[in-house]
């Protein structure tokens, strides 16, 4: 045998054995099976390689049975069809369907409201009215009620998800909802006789895309949840008689960051961009060797791969909506579809029967035990969903191991706690506390304070050789968070850990309360003055520049550059709110922020210009646990036992069992849900993960170790809460 018969032997045995001489095209009926031969046979007849072979399958469930039991190795599908293909296979998908424009895009799913309507906006929905073009319905349903409960702002309880719409909208039209809360067919008219009133079918005016939109123009709702050529196509000229004289300038879209936008403003300003069908294949396929074999079908096999029509079906293994393929752009099935979409998806999959039969908190003293016992009885009073049992913890690390473990679900925990958590148990926010009433999740911000005149100072490196004020040694916001910042940044170079004698480096003088130690530097405490007697200069929680406004009154007198606080600390000590002699005659406008990102900004501004979001308490629980669900448990608990309620029980009071801040903080206003801080790392902020980390030194240190670290991160956060 010579080699190039050979080679061509070996090239075509590594063919068989990867699968590939022949791609096994899963088709779900017989008239699917039908296209799909009439195809391989024009594939082959177009020399197109590898062959294709077609397997009858009844449904894209059973294909994905059949690509785990590696029985196929291709199907094209939609993007809800893929969610649902891989609780039960793994796959990759090797290139996505598209039309024309070769964005593949089936639509974007918007809210439409009035442009009139100037008051509304994405984040105030609740209690407004709402149209949807139907129940169950992708852009009318599936999309914004999936993305409500994503983004924390609807919870629902037990997985019951009409009662959770109902309870978050006034009244809805959402056809096909009859056997749910009545409210959710209040606005809905069926033919205008009163007949067929919430009908899934045209038989109500307001269902479907048109419907819905409708529904808006006529008054009867606040928004619309349709899909983005719906305005264009109602408008301007178009449409049915109802559309005449409607104009599509007079509607608006509203965006997920709050604001709004003109309809034609769709592919930035949407609650969810629907991807088109994509092919999904065998992990043991080459993805490229599919993409190929469909691009090249298409260009010279001469087989009108995207028409149903001649085999009297629609939509056979391909959307006859599609003219092309496209790259898939990532073989992982939710970078392909989009992590937003994919969350959209996974909050609005839940029904009664994922909600467990209870719900394990772990507890660590008996006061904790004694409250969570009464939460349990309480909850169960008013049927909260699931039962809530309880188990002692012999340390916070001890329960974080239960949950592991399985033996426990749940712990409130702060957030130095959450890191530990996160970063060595695996586990995940589900719920956080709000201490303001917003949904934040922050307790505060660290700010770098400055006066306005003060042009000296632009960046952080800048502070250099200047003078700083600080709340006190080891507290969060006032050292903490900023020397963690400087360090990370490489502007201060700590040696051996050696913090403070870095700090004294670097700044010229200071005064940091409680840096009056054996071998720190003397100039951490120069800039402070004492008590009012003169007495105790530099002494912790005694000297006037101890804590916010002392800090903030060390830079208002002229014995420091900058100041290091929280946000609050400047608004709280001008414009006439502190009328001690320092601050009396103080404006707001004075001060400006230096900012993380070595610019200036004003003090209003601290949400984009700060050193670090310092994060507020958060419930804790396994991954394999809905956070969805426990928010939807704790929501629902809270507008019986949270605060200016009438209830016994007090979710937020702890006096009650001789302590405080028991299971949750005494000083919780409500709890909130996580939105896009899924992760522990997103919960805390990379700017508060930053800062931490830049600390953190080696466990041979004399100084600092990791765990000592977070013991002072943890006590810190402790004595800055209760500044609030």
């Amino acid at each position: 045998m010579d080699t190039w018969a050979f080679l061509t032997i070996l090239l075509a045995f590594t063919h068989y054995v990867s699968g590939q001489s022949a791609i096994r095209w899963c088709a779900i009926s017989p008239a699917e099976e039908s296209k799909c031969k009439a195809m391989a046979q024009a594939f082959t007849n177009a020399a197109i390689r590898p062959s294709l072979r077609c397997v009858l399958a009844s449904s894209k469930a059973e294909c994905a049975q059949k690509l785990n039991k590696n029985e196929v190795d291709a199907f094209s599908a939609n993007v809800k069809d893929i969610y649902d293909i891989a609780k039960q296979a793994s796959f990759k998908i090797a290139a996505g369907e598209s039309a024309a424009d070769g964005k593949g895009i089936t639509y974007y799913a918007v809210a439409v409201v009035k442009r009139t309507n100037s008051a509304i906006s994405i984040n105030n929905l609740k209690g407004k009215k709402s149209c949807h073009t139907g129940k169950h319905r992708t852009v009318g349903w599936n999309v914004p009620v999936g993305y409500l409960i994503d983004s924390g702002m609807m919870s629902a309880m037990g997985c019951d998800i009409p009662q959770g719409v109902a309870d978050f909208f006034n009244a809805s039209c959402v056809p096909g909802a009859k056997d749910d809360p009545a409210s959710l067919c209040q606005l809905c008219v069926g033919d205008g006789s009163g007949n067929f009133k919430c009908d899934e079918n045209t038989n109500e005016k307001y269902y479907s895309y048109d419907g819905a939109f409708r529904c808006l123009v006529e008054g009867a709702g606040d928004v619309a949840f349709v899909k983005h050529t719906t305005v264009g196509e109602n408008t301007d000229g178009k449409g049915d008689s109802w559309t005449q004289g409607l104009h599509s300038d007079d509607y608006q879209l509203l965006c997920r960051d709050g604001t709004r936008s003109p309809v034609s403003d769709y592919e930035r300003c949407h609650l969810a961009r629907v991807p088109s069908r994509g092919i999904v294949v065998h992990t043991d396929i080459s993805s490229s060797v599919v993409y190929n074999m469909l691009r090249e079908g298409l260009q010279k096999s001469g087989f009108s791969m995207f028409s149903s029509a001649p085999f009297f079906g629609n939509d056979l293994l391909f959307s006859d909506a599609s003219t092309t393929f496209i790259s898939a752009g990532n073989e992982n099935y939710i970078e392909w579809m989009g992590r937003s979409y994919y969350a959209i998806l996974r909050a609005i999959d839940c029904s009664e029967s994922d909600v467990p039969s209870h719900l394990t908190w772990c507890v660590l003293s008996h006061g904790e035990q004694q409250k969570c016992a009464d939460m349990a009885v309480a909850f169960k009073s008013k049927k909260i969903i699931p039962d809530i049992t309880c188990l002692n913890g012999k340390s916070v690390e001890d329960c974080m191991q239960k949950i592991k473990n399985k033996e426990a679900d749940a712990i409130t925990l702060d957030g130095g706690y959450i890191y530990t958590a996160g970063k060595s148990f695996g586990l995940i926010p589900a719920a956080g506390e709000s201490y303001t009433g917003d949904t934040d999740g922050s307790i505060y911000y660290a700010v770098a304070v400055l006066r306005k005149s003060n042009r000296d100072i632009q960046r952080l490196s800048d502070l250099k050789s200047k003078r700083s004020c600080h709340t006190g040694y080891g507290r969060t916001a006032g050292w903490n968070i900023p020397m963690g910042v400087l360090i990370e940044k490489g502007i201060i170079r700590p040696q051996k850990c050696q913090l403070a004698q870095a700090a004294g480096e670097f700044f010229n003088s200071a005064c940091v309360p409680g840096a009056n130690q054996d071998g720190f530097p003397s100039n951490l405490c120069e800039q402070c003055i004492g008590d009012s007697s003169g007495q105790n200069k530099c002494v912790k929680g005694k000297d006037l520049y101890d804590g916010y406004n002392g800090a903030f009154r060390c830079l208002v007198e002229g014995h420091g550059d900058v100041a290091f606080v929280k946000h609050s600390t400047v608004f709280q000590n001008t414009n006439g709110n502190n009328t001690e002699p320092w601050a009396v005659n103080l404006d707001s406008k004075e001060f400006q922020l230096l900012c993380s990102q070595e610019s200036r900004a004003e003090v209003t501004q601290y949400s984009k210009c700060n050193l670090a979001r310092v994060p507020s308490h958060a419930v804790m629980v396994r991954p394999d646990i809905n956070h969805h669900l426990v928010f939807g448990l704790l929501d629902k608990a809270q507008k019986f036992f949270g605060v200016n309620t009438v209830s016994g029980f007090k979710m937020f009071d702890s006096k009650a069992y001789e302590g405080s801040d028991l299971i949750f903080k005494d000083s919780t206003i409500s709890l909130i849900g996580v939105g896009e801080k899924k992760t522990y790392e997103e919960w805390l902020g990379q700017s508060y993960l930053d800062a931490v980390t830049a600390m953190e030194c080696s466990a041979s240190s004399t100084v600092f170790s990791s765990s000592s670290l977070l013991l002072m991160i943890i006590a810190s956060s402790l004595v800055s809460l209760l500044a609030l």
